[in-house]
């Protein structure tokens, strides 16, 4: 695991799972609750794969420029941002549209019976 992602097991659960993922649902929240289209995501994910690797070398003494554990890392949290952004738009549409869609799932709404969406 330590060749994948520049150090160890547990500095990547805790900075990456934990601290960065925390901030990823965060930043997922905030383009959803403003109403921003998801590819917004895309450069907030990478700028916060950045600042993980920064930690990671900062804090631990990890690899700076590894690649395949800035991909690996960033992987995560782009997981975890788009599912915080899907989780607060569908909240979102269904607070706000109650007559128009019931939920499916967690991640998912559709039209009711004889609501008239357009």
């Amino acid at each position: 695991m330590e060749s994948i992602t520049g150090t160890s097991i547990g500095v990547t659960i805790g900075i990456t799972i934990i601290l960065m993922g925390f901030c990823s649902f965060m930043t997922g929240q905030a383009i959803a609750n403003t109403w921003r289209p998801s590819y917004q995501l895309v450069p907030y994910g990478l700028l916060l794969g950045l600042v993980d690797r920064f930690l990671v070398y900062a804090l631990f003494e990890g690899e700076l420029l590894s690649l395949s554990g800035y991909i690996f890392d960033t992987a995560i949290l782009f997981v975890i941002t788009f599912a915080a952004f899907r989780l607060t738009q569908v909240n979102k549409m269904l607070s706000q549209y109650p007559w128009l869609y019931e939920r499916i799932g967690p991640f998912a709404f559709r039209a009711r019976e004889g609501a008239d969406v357009r």
